[in-house]
């Protein structure tokens, strides 16, 4: 089968607060009919209403338990041009019936019929989980859909299964994770992610209109251009931390599609899952198919507040190593060093020089396999090539471990280039159209891993690399998008499952391989940020934002990145200056600061480095040691945001126990001689003594050794920053 005003009453009230955050309930009411479930300090709810379908009543800050919020009665329509079916919101709607919004899901059975009316049938309930069962008025189809709320950020986890228990196949031309409502209101405003190879990771604001805002991408992965993430604000709030926002992620990796639609109504619908287009999915008699996981939020703090809880939520419940995920290594990646030019010996001298500065894990990029001298050949050929490294890899192996830090490794499974053995061998194992142009993207295509052969190849190779030697980390990269999507192999009508069951295989690769080799890292990479979505970040413990490591265009990329994504996973390079992308010089100290802000690797050429800059990159690296776990896995509060050509640049992490702040700040140039504004701190506890240590040089001027919270949010820092391209950084720990 295929297959989330005493001292006395104070202490009372934290207790309470700590409680109430703490817990979770789901609840049916028989009398009214509503559903209620409550998380952290959200309440959502839906009921059964006089059409016995599924209408959404609430979502939004958490309610008292006798809060009255039933029964749901169906719209009667607006004129004859809106009928009921449309007018009202439904928690999952199917199309038919006179929809004119988008639907949850259409199918088209054997016979062209195309009406689909669902029902509630039954529900279940267990702990935080609820699940409930609709069926069309007539034929046997049947959608489970799925609830779970998260105790501590009351995020809601929504999915949907679609079962055929007909007597034949039908075509599922359109299938959501879930469809998300909010009130009718003409005060909306949407933030969402768009962006391009180098320059990902654009926040974009815009208010809400009447029509349809689709974010998608129709390139067989998530793509740089659009990001599967939104968030909704109830007005244009100007302070990051007040406001009511509404948000959510889809958790797939794959062709996807959000749309954002208000109706005539004004009620906004938020609709995600697998992207329509050229989609097309064959459900034979008694199987099924389940959608991805469409992730959804509210907060009362604004959208720095909803970034806070989504970050907790990912490092939580999301990341393999849940629900206390390990600091990130520093890294080093040989890759701008030496390109495709690696060697045995040339590698080993850039891990001596690795070693000295403090990096605890050393990455061998691109060009150690096959017959790969540039990229126009070997991907597929997964073997050590004898000439780079006549023993294997084991001795390079052995020389980092010796020097005190593990070994990882690039590759990059779900390509080949025709000038392969692979291709030469299984030309038939790319996506391809038969008889059609099969267009190449960086010399190489796209191996078509809906395919089983392909799929166990690919885990096979993996596998034995790292059986055969002590592998402590993956860089697994993608490269380019997709091409001609076809899958000969198969029957026409199902080769548009292609959509569906390459990204279940890649799953399920990497969930083997973690599985077999626990001690295994994983980063994602397609060219950047190509591929970044809740789906991989199940299985893979970092991500690789951008190729951009331009240190200035950083601060606007890791901004965005932060929206949807916790810092913890961001990997972020030093790499030379000038750099590559823009040209731009800076210095060694303002690209470790810029890097610092997530988690810190090393790319760029130590053969060029002088002994001042092994001791600059020295201190930083033991500097960003005593305040990774609070960059990391803190709370992050964009103190002044990069947007907008903003000449300053100001983030805070605070450790969740109050006990560490860091903080960085970046000038891009100087203005008239004005004075670098006022950095009034956040997330403090006000009572509490911190002292104060700078990471970079203590700038001019009277600044306190220590202070209590209040003193740092209240009064706030000057910095003297002056010049361009200037930057400092300091921390707040708490004194005991």
């Amino acid at each position: 089968m295929r297959s989330v005003r005493l001292l006395v009453a104070a202490a009372f009230v934290l207790m309470y607060t700590y409680t109430f955050a703490q817990s979770a309930s789901v609840t049916f009411e028989a009398q009214t009919r509503v559903f209620r479930m409550e998380g952290g300090n959200v309440s959502y709810a839906f009921g059964i209403n006089d059409a016995n379908e599924l209408q959404p009543l609430y979502w939004g800050a958490r309610l008292s338990a006798g809060d009255p919020l039933g029964p749901a009665h169906r719209n009667q329509g607006h004129a004859s041009f809106d009928l009921p079916s449309g007018s009202t919101l439904q928690e999952f709607p199917g199309w038919g019936e006179g929809l004119y919004y988008e639907p949850a899901l259409k199918i088209t059975f054997p016979d062209g019929n195309r009406d689909l009316v669902l029902h509630y049938v039954d529900h279940a309930i267990d702990g935080n989980q609820l699940k409930v069962r609709l069926k069309d008025i007539e034929r046997e189809v049947y959608v489970e859909l799925q609830y779970q709320i998260d105790p501590k950020t009351g995020i809601l986890a929504r999915s949907a299964v679609i079962t055929n228990k007909t007597s034949a196949p039908l075509m599922i031309e359109e299938a959501a994770a879930a469809s998300w409502s909010l009130p009718n209101s003409k005060d909306y405003w949407l933030y969402y992610l768009t962006g391009r190879w180098a320059g990902e990771w654009n926040v974009q604001h815009e208010a809400i209109r009447p029509g349809a805002r689709v974010l998608e991408s129709r390139r067989g992965s998530t793509g740089h251009q659009n990001n599967p993430w939104f968030a909704i604000e109830r007005g244009d709030h100007h302070d990051q931390d007040t406001g009511d926002v509404w948000f959510g992620a889809l958790a797939w990796s794959g062709s996807w599609r959000i749309t954002i639609q208000q109706d005539v109504l004004d009620q906004v619908r938020i609709t995600g899952g697998y992207n329509p287009f050229d989609f097309g999915y064959k459900l034979a008699p008694g199987e099924q198919l389940e959608t991805p996981v469409f992730y959804g939020g509210f907060t009362l703090h604004g959208i720095g507040g909803a970034s806070r809880l989504l970050h907790q939520f990912e490092l939580a419940r999301i990341l393999p190593q849940a629900p206390k995920p390990r600091p990130r290594p520093v890294l080093y990646n040989s890759w701008e060093a030496t390109t495709f030019n690696v060697t045995e010996q040339g590698q080993e001298a850039l891990a001596e020089k690795a070693a000295k500065i403090g990096v605890e894990r050393f990455v061998i990029d691109d060009g150690w396999f096959g017959q790969r001298k540039d990229d126009h050949a070997g991907l597929g050929d997964w073997y050590v090539n004898k000439q780079k490294f006549p023993n294997g890899l084991k001795p390079l192996i052995e020389k980092v471990h010796s020097l005190g830090m593990d070994f990882g490794i690039w590759v990059e499974p779900e390509m080949v280039n025709p000038d392969s053995d692979l291709y030469r061998k299984h030309p038939d194992w790319v996506l391809n159209f038969a008889g059609r142009p099969r267009t190449e993207g960086r010399n190489q295509l796209v191996l078509n891993l809906a395919r089983q052969d392909v799929r166990d190849f690919i885990f096979g190779f993996l596998d034995k690399l790292l059986s055969e030697n002590d592998i402590a980390f993956l860089k697994w990269d993608d490269n380019r998008n997709w091409s001609e999507p076809g899958w000969p192999a198969v029957a026409p009508d199902e080769q548009k499952e292609v959509y569906v069951r390459y990204m279940q295989n890649l799953y399920s690769i990497l969930k083997e391989l973690r599985a077999k080799h626990p001690n295994v890292e994983i980063e994602d990479c397609s060219g950047g940020g190509g591929r970044v979505d809740l789906g991989i970040l199940h299985y893979t413990d970092e991500v690789w934002p951008s190729d951009n490591t331009d240190p200035f265009d950083r601060l606007s990329i890791q901004d965005g990145f932060t929206y949807a994504y916790t810092p913890g996973v961001m990997m972020a390079w030093v790499t030379d200056s000038p750099n590559w992308v823009n040209r731009r010089s800076t210095s060694l100290e303002y690209r470790f600061l810029s890097s610092m802000q997530g988690s810190l690797g090393v790319g760029a050429n130590l053969n060029l480095w002088n002994d001042e800059d092994f001791a600059t990159a020295k201190h930083m690296i033991e500097e960003y040691k005593q305040v990774r776990d609070t960059v990391q896995h803190g709370a992050l509060y964009r103190i002044i945001s990069p947007e907008n050509g903003s000449e300053e640049s100001v983030t805070e992490s605070v450790a969740d126990n109050h006990d560490q702040a860091v903080v960085f700040a970046f000038l891009h140039s100087s203005q008239m001689g004005h004075p670098f504004p006022r950095v009034f701190l956040r997330g403090l506890d006000r009572n509490a003594q911190y002292r104060l240590h700078w990471i970079t040089e203590r700038p001019e001027g009277h600044l306190p050794e220590s202070a209590s919270g209040a003193y740092w949010m209240d009064h706030g820092v000057d910095l003297d920053l002056r010049g361009d391209f200037q930057a400092t950084a300091f921390r707040l720990d708490r004194m005991q």
